[in-house]
């Protein structure tokens, strides 16, 4: 049975694909993503950015997934950044960092990019792989400062890139999309469909490897 390995430690992602009917093994990346953004140089343009990350953080577990003997499976990785006034944003880390970035969100639109990586392994070799980003148009609500003092109180915004969430407490504080919800959260099930075909997966083999089919 093919594995499919999850190289991220978001609960939303890990979710996303449970209720999608696949149960992944979870191996975590310790990808230095600023030394990623650095390499690539100030020029990169966006989309490339987060698909570069993407792969990093697939690629990163390879050497997890030998040790632990999974020498079949497909390996996705996934990174999320907001691109708004033609820059990335990607998680603010702190309250003022969080409150700054909605006050320049507020009321308006930005573009969330998600990078998609899946790496095939067949006896413990990668024998395929395909790469693309997905984008979702956003539009923000304009919450009042009470609201949002009360989200940032939380500690959800300051996790999460662009400081917001579509599918948790953030919800609230978007007035719709358009593109996949699910790539919002942080993993395009259209898109991950698709690169999945291109290694020569399909979602019939995931599922009878969760065992939801026979």
């Amino acid at each position: 049975m093919t594995s499919f390995v999850l190289a991220s430690a978001s609960p939303a992602r890990l979710a996303v694909l449970r209720s999608a009917g696949v149960e992944p093994v979870v191996r975590v990346s310790g990808v230095d993503e600023d030394a990623v953004i650095a390499a690539l140089g100030a020029d990169a343009a966006p989309e490339h950015v987060v698909t570069e990350l993407a792969r990093a953080k697939a690629s990163d577990v390879l050497p997890v997934l030998a040790r632990d003997g999974i020498s079949d499976a497909v390996v996705v990785g996934c990174d999320s950044m907001l691109l708004i006034d033609g820059s990335l944003q990607g998680k603010p880390g702190t309250v003022d960092i969080a409150r700054a970035r909605w006050s320049s969100m507020a009321g308006r639109s930005a573009t969330l990019l998600t990078g998609h990586s899946v790496l095939r392994i067949a006896e413990g070799a990668v024998v395929g792989d395909a790469h693309d980003h997905s984008a979702t148009v956003v539009h923000f609500a304009s919450p009042p400062d009470a609201d949002l003092e009360a989200y940032l109180a939380t500690g959800e915004p300051l996790q999460v890139a662009g400081a917001f969430t579509l599918d948790s407490l953030g919800g609230w504080f978007v007035d719709r999309i358009e593109g996949d919800p699910s790539s919002v959260i942080g993993i395009g099930l259209p898109l991950v469909r698709r690169l999945l075909a291109e290694v020569g997966v399909g979602v019939a083999e995931l599922w009878a490897s969760s065992g939801r089919v026979g």
